[in-house]
């Protein structure tokens, strides 16, 4: 069989599935209730019952022990990436911008 057969043969067989879910995805959205959207009457979100203190005391509980373990205080200073990082076997060394623009004349 040729290429340009089975070609068309395949976007008609993909044109039909496509249109046949299509009918029943607009059947479903005619068929189910319908919300009534009236303009103006937006309802403010629900107030959190909770102070501000009460909020803190509960973030500090969900963190425990780990917030200590949370700083910059414990990242390797100065951070070096090396290897397993693309571009991370670079060697050291400043790009001047000319040497660029040459790059982009080219």
């Amino acid at each position: 069989m040729k290429t340009q057969i089975f070609k068309s043969l395949i976007k008609q067989a993909v044109k039909e599935a496509i249109q046949e879910e299509l009918k029943e995805v607009l059947l479903e959205a005619v068929r189910s209730p319908k919300h009534v959207i009236s303009e103006g009457s937006v309802s403010p979100p629900p107030s959190s019952t909770m102070s501000s203190s009460d909020k803190r005391a509960a973030y500090q509980n969900i963190l425990g022990d780990m917030q200590s373990q949370f700083t910059s205080q414990n990242v390797a200073k100065p951070f070096n990436p090396s290897g397993a990082v693309p571009g991370g076997d670079l060697p050291p060394g400043e790009v001047d911008m000319s040497q660029i623009m040459g790059l982009m004349k080219k």
